[in-house]
């Protein structure tokens, strides 16, 4: 099985571990028994550090109509069935999976390195086409299948300092504790809950009916199409939570921290992809221009490939959202219940699973988001068996089908609703 690395310095620093309901003590308890890493926030007014708890036994208020067929007693169960399957990932990860994630981690920055290295001879018309292919890909890859699994904590039991959710920083305007935040910590615990979960829509667009129409809606269509490019972005806009300023549940201090974190990270990124590779193509080949116009594509192409992913995962037709009172007393089983039904899978070859990160198997990433995401496809198999068997469904479709669903459920409700 798999050692710790004795040559690495040891992690001081406790684990990032996304919401997900564990049974015990440490990094695979529950989330509120874990401690809380340095520079997370704590869920605003109830001191804990990881935002609400489960119910030992029950039901909530009300049950989503998918799940209205299901008694109590068959909710347990479903999570004990659930709880196995994720129990068995957890006994046999190892040296194999290990193994995996630093292979990726070296093509990654190889793919990284070759593609800087082309455009340092930009202004040659195949230095540029392969340098700007490469450098997409190897960020898609950084961003999707290495930086936000390893941020979900997916990889902490490894110990590697060098892979782990409270050292990583990705390749992304905002900072990864930022995003861990409002990511791991309320996006994972509330998924989909219409008041609590500030991901449906990002607080600029209308995704779901339970959204009450305005008439900035109109530009639904026009505000996503300007989204998609400049995604990440939008995220670090996002993730500042300007909304919770403006209702005092977040102060003005607290703003301006976050302002200096997301602008230091912003410097950074500006310095690798609009200063110094440009500059070193300039300084050698005279190539400045056109490496500045193939650093600025690929970093749209990846946000254009990660707006896709991450909307095809949580909007398409058949994504169920949920009110408040349908998670009051919402047990384990009832919290797997809600992952299942509340996300979207996108079906296709092994190539394309591994370019969204796994992503693609956003079922199984809600319901075990801290499990390693190469092993979601041997999940999804019996996942897909279980939502069968309890009469759940089980949204999946090809990547063209959920894309189509998506923006097609954007332009409807972009409109206000019929009476």
């Amino acid at each position: 099985m798999f050692k710790t690395n004795t040559h690495a310095k040891s992690i001081s620093e406790p684990d990032t571990v996304s919401w997900a309901p564990g049974r015990g003590k440490g990094p695979d308890g529950p989330p509120e028994s874990r401690p809380e890493a340095p520079g997370r926030r704590r869920a605003p007014g109830n001191g804990a550090p990881r935002p609400g708890s489960l119910a030992a036994t029950g039901s909530p208020t009300v049950r989503p109509p998918a799940a209205a067929h299901l008694s109590d007693e068959q909710v347990a169960d479903l999570g004990r069935e659930l709880d196995a399957v994720r129990d068995a990932v957890l006994a046999e990860r190892g040296d194999t999976d290990a193994a995996y994630i630093r292979k990726v981690i070296r093509w990654q920055r190889a793919l990284e390195f070759g593609g800087r290295t082309c455009l340092l001879g930009a202004n040659n018309k195949l230095a540029w086409v392969a340098g700007t292919s490469m450098l997409t890909v190897a960020k898609i890859i950084e961003n999707m299948e290495i930086g936000h699994n390893v941020l979900h904590g997916q990889w902490d039991w490894m110990r590697d300092p060098d892979i782990h959710s409270t050292t990583w920083e990705w390749d992304f305007v905002t900072p990864s504790k930022s995003w861990q935040n409002t990511h791991n910590d309320m996006h994972h615990r509330w998924t989909n809950v219409i008041g609590k979960d500030r991901d449906v829509g990002y607080n600029v667009l209308r995704v779901d009916r339970d959204q009450p129409w305005e008439p900035k809606h109109i530009l639904n269509p026009v505000i996503n199409a300007g989204l998609a490019p400049v995604f990440e972005w939008g995220i670090a806009l996002y993730d500042l939570e300007l909304d919770r300023v403006k209702t005092g549940e977040k102060s003005k201090a607290e703003l301006m921290r976050d302002l200096k974190t997301v602008g230091a990270k912003a410097a950074k990124q500006f310095a690798k992809d609009y200063a110094a590779t440009p500059v070193a193509a300039q300084v050698l080949t005279g190539s400045g221009l056109a490496a500045l116009l193939a650093t600025g594509t690929a970093n749209g192409l990846r946000n254009i490939w990660a707006h896709a992913v991450i909307f095809c995962g949580h909007f398409p037709e058949g994504a169920e959202t949920f009110t408040e009172e349908m998670v009051e007393g919402e047990t384990r089983g009832d919290w797997y219940v809600r992952q299942m039904i509340g996300s979207a899978n996108i079906s296709g070859s092994r190539a394309m699973h591994f370019m969204t990160g796994n992503l693609s198997h956003q079922v199984e990433h809600h319901l075990f988001p801290d499990l390693p995401s190469n092993r979601y496809a041997e999940v999804a198999v019996q996942v897909r068996e279980i939502c069968e068997r309890y009469g759940l469904p089980y949204n999946i479709g090809p990547l063209h089908r959920q894309i189509g669903s998506t923006w097609g459920k954007i332009f409807r409700l972009a409109l206000p609703d019929r009476k």
